[in-house]
């Protein structure tokens, strides 16, 4: 069953050498992670919120609207980097942000990009599946769970390299 778990992973796109996750059995490998940090032009957002500070506080006194600009800017920057979230892959588990499944019931991975992505993320979309979607990630991986306790059908989460992550979870540990 899927359940929420914390991790400090440090971001990577593929693995450079097996390693250990902090928060599993000493012998837990990690075999594939992501961080999914958002794209250059999200960065743009930072700018417009400061800008709009900026201008809206401007009339009454600049150095309040320099302020609220700097402010504004720096909590957009914070929350862009705070909603980051992370793919982790190991020998006993799969993590998707802060939840987590076991490898055990971890069914088939599919990989989606440009027109399928819209597909599977509209019509086809089962509300039971866990969904952790990031605008300047565009494709998409779907990994079926097979818990028999677990109403969730399926996790979709965006990724920026969705055949790495079905090669690595149809290798069977």
């Amino acid at each position: 069953m899927s359940r929420p778990a914390s991790s400090s992973a440090s971001p990577a796109d593929g693995p450079r050498e097996p390693r250990r996750s902090s928060s599993e059995r000493p012998g837990a490998e990690i075999l594939y992670q992501e961080k999914l940090t958002p794209a250059w032009w999200m960065w743009l957002l930072v700018l417009f919120a400061g800008v709009v500070a900026l201008v809206a506080l401007a009339p009454i006194d600049p150095w309040v609207a320099g302020a609220a600009a700097v402010v504004v800017g720096g909590g957009t920057a914070v929350a862009l980097v705070a909603s980051s979230t992370t793919i982790v892959v190991t020998d006993e588990s799969l993590q998707v942000g802060r939840a987590r499944i076991e490898r055990r019931f971890v069914g088939e991975a599919e990989a989606f990009r440009g027109d399928d992505v819209r597909r599977v993320r509209g019509p086809e979309l089962d509300g039971r599946a866990f969904m952790n979607f990031r605008a300047s990630v565009g494709p998409v991986v779907r990994i079926r769970i097979t818990d028999p306790v677990d109403p969730t059908p399926y996790w979709l989460t965006s990724t920026r390299h969705p055949e790495r992550i079905v090669e690595v979870l149809s290798a069977r540990p």
